[in-house]
């Protein structure tokens, strides 16, 4: 595993989450709105959004209807508004207007799983923490460091083998190599600076 995350460090040296945000709100918000969409379009989308309501307290007075109109083109919009709305209130009503900084706390907001918050617990709260993505999930099943698709025990098994200093960094490396390299069905065997760390890649299975 050592090796595998200092290769792709080496070959990735500026990975980070690539949603924008100014706050740990937006970032939950943009988490919420990435579900089954692109990252660049939820920038897209969050410019506009974040520059006229970049607060809880925001959301929590906007009318629901607006919320859909103004994510409409993430997709899946009804259950987003409704998610983010609930998690604003939430936020506002229960929290006084500050996201929880533990990750029991926070998957108790409406909308928020594990992954979502260990997104925001990582990256802006400077808590190690694991998300586990599809990319995460394909790439650590073909590289054999896990044989489950379930999110919870890839999230357990990781933690037992990785560094913890390098937790929240693991994902973006994964998500970046499995855009740009490791792409599912069609992956670039002979550009990846694991594939001889990689047993699916030697032809094992």
């Amino acid at each position: 595993m050592e090796n595998v995350v200092t290769n792709l460090k080496l070959e990735y040296p500026d990975s980070k989450c690539s949603l924008r945000y100014e706050s740990s709100f937006q970032l939950l918000t943009a988490t919420i709105l990435s579900a089954q969409c692109t990252d660049e379009r939820v920038n897209k989308v969050t410019k506009g959004l974040f520059a006229n309501y970049p607060t809880p307290q925001d959301f929590v007075m906007l009318p629901i209807e607006t919320i859909k109109k103004e994510i409409y083109s993430t997709g899946f919009y009804n259950n987003k508004a409704k998610s983010i709305k609930a998690m604003a209130e939430s936020v506002v009503n229960e929290y006084g207007g500050s996201l929880p900084n533990t990750l029991d706390e926070m998957v108790k907001l409406p909308g928020v799983g594990r992954k979502t918050a260990n997104v925001v617990l990582g990256n802006i709260q400077g808590i190690p923490s694991i998300v586990v993505d599809t990319h995460v999930t394909r790439i650590t099943n073909l590289l054999k460091f896990v044989k489950t698709k379930n999110a919870v025990k890839i999230e357990t098994e990781l933690s037992k083998i990785i560094n913890k200093n390098d937790w929240t960094l693991f994902a973006h490396l994964l998500i970046d190599h499995g855009r740009a390299v490791c792409i599912a069905n069609r992956p670039k065997c002979n550009k990846c600076v694991i594939s001889n760390l990689c047993p699916s890649k030697l032809g094992e299975t």
